[in-house]
């Protein structure tokens, strides 16, 4: 498979992009080799600008739950773009967007819509300190929240993949108020709520990891958080930025039935546009301005474009039996790629929920950030290189997660799994 071009693009942008890219994991380094540059994405295919297609299992990280330039988003956009782009002013097609949210997602009475996964996180912190009157914070290991100071710190994705989780450039006064424990293990947040539980302003987790590869949440973790919280006092704050609209309209806290206070969005909320939310009960969200006294703004937040990319998205998945269908397929695939990773020689395994896995190459269960940092890596560098070379487009770090979109069907399964099956031999040492 020929790939100079994108080898020439890749040297041009190094030139004026660190790295050559906009976003580290994209460089590669974790999986070797250098990356491809995209011309265009059709459905569940991506094109590179050499004229080579690949199967996509990123979707844009998550958003594109419809494929790549979906019939009904392409419109929605092409009707709206010749309206403006950007007003810097309200427009109507904002409450639309917040109605849908605040129908589909329990715990939301109030939504703001800002930019970002990040700005979503970012936000929702402060509010919760704003609310609350206290400063302290708990996040897990291996949740990735965004580069928001106070949350890089024992980081997934990313900051993983490179194993730097505490980054320079942020002062240690900026996370001393936050408190790092292992993801799914309720002992250490009961001892540390012991210690600090009238400190603590909010508890900050991914409800499913979806930044050290996929974990799902271990039985009563997430309403053991959810029941000592409320005693607390301290605010639960559920990051649905890539669960949200994906694992179920309802995101994590419908298919598990606990409730957060506080929930942050993005992805899918703009069909693959800049966006993301933040929101909760009527009461806690008044305190933003300009009801209240926590500030938080953005010029851009609510952009047009964004929004009616989200109205044509979700109108869309909505649709009754929408889920149920992506689902089963989405099963049936991991099902037989299960089957393939038993059938290949050494440690492999699959974990998933919905549409989302993870392939490990490690033999017992990932349940945390520990037990992620402890897969072979090298292997799993050659198993992407493979599926690469065979075209099917892998995310570019052991500690990403995978997305099956409503456009992926037979012939892109059938083609991952043949892929799947020399990948997993070429990646023996």
């Amino acid at each position: 498979m020929n790939r100079d071009k994108s080898a020439k693009a890749f040297e041009a942008s190094r030139e004026v992009l660190p790295g050559g890219v906009n976003s580290p994991v994209r460089a590669f380094r974790a999986v070797g080799g250098e990356p491809i540059f995209v011309e265009k994405g059709q459905g569940a295919w991506i094109e590179d600008v050499d004229g080579n297609r690949y199967v996509d299992y990123v979707c844009s990280w998550g958003p594109l739950i419809l494929g790549h330039a979906h019939p009904d988003v392409v419109k929605a956009l092409r009707d709206r773009i010749g309206l403006g782009t950007s007003f810097g002013i309200p427009t109507e097609l904002e409450t639309r967007l917040a109605r849908k949210v605040i129908s589909a997602v329990p715990s939301m009475e109030r939504v703001r819509f800002v930019n970002s996964g990040t700005e979503a996180t970012m936000s929702a912190v402060r509010v919760a300190r704003g609310y609350t009157g206290r400063s302290k914070l708990i996040k897990f290991e291996g949740c990735y929240h965004g580069h928001v100071d106070a949350l890089l710190v024992k980081a997934g994705s990313g900051a993983a993949t490179f194993g730097s989780p505490d980054s320079p450039g942020i002062p240690p006064e900026v996370t001393g108020e936050t408190m790092i424990l292992p993801y799914n293990d309720l002992g250490a947040f009961e001892s540390a709520m012991d210690a600090h539980g009238g400190e603590v302003a909010a508890v900050l987790l991914e409800p499913v990891a979806g930044n050290m590869g996929l974990v799902p949440p271990a039985e009563g973790f997430l309403a053991g958080l959810r029941e000592r919280t409320a005693q607390s006092g301290s605010l639960l704050i559920f990051d649905e930025v890539i669960t949200g609209f994906r694992v179920g309209l309802g995101g994590a806290q419908e298919r598990f039935g606990i409730l957060p206070d506080l929930t942050c969005l993005g992805k899918i909320l703009g069909g693959g546009l800049p966006v993301g939310a933040f929101g909760g009960r009527e009461e806690i969200m008044r305190v933003l301005s300009p009801e209240g006294p926590v500030y938080q703004a953005g010029t851009l937040a609510g952009n047009p474009l964004a929004m009616q990319s989200g109205l044509a998205t979700l109108g869309r998945i909505e649709a009754p039996g929408f889920y149920d269908t992506l689902n089963e397929k989405a099963g049936q695939f991991i099902q037989a790629l299960e089957g393939e990773a038993h059938e290949a020689e050494g440690a492999i395994r699959v974990q998933s929920i919905g549409s989302m896995f993870t392939v490990f190459f490690r033999s017992d269960p990932v349940v945390d950030f520990g037990t992620a940092s402890g897969c072979d890596l090298d292997r799993f560098g050659a198993f992407h290189r493979a599926m690469l070379s065979q075209g099917v487009y892998w995310p570019p770090s052991q500690f990403e997660t995978c997305f099956v979109s409503e456009a992926h069907g037979e012939e892109e399964f059938a083609r991952t799994l043949e892929a799947a099956r020399k990948a997993f031999q070429a990646s023996i040492p």
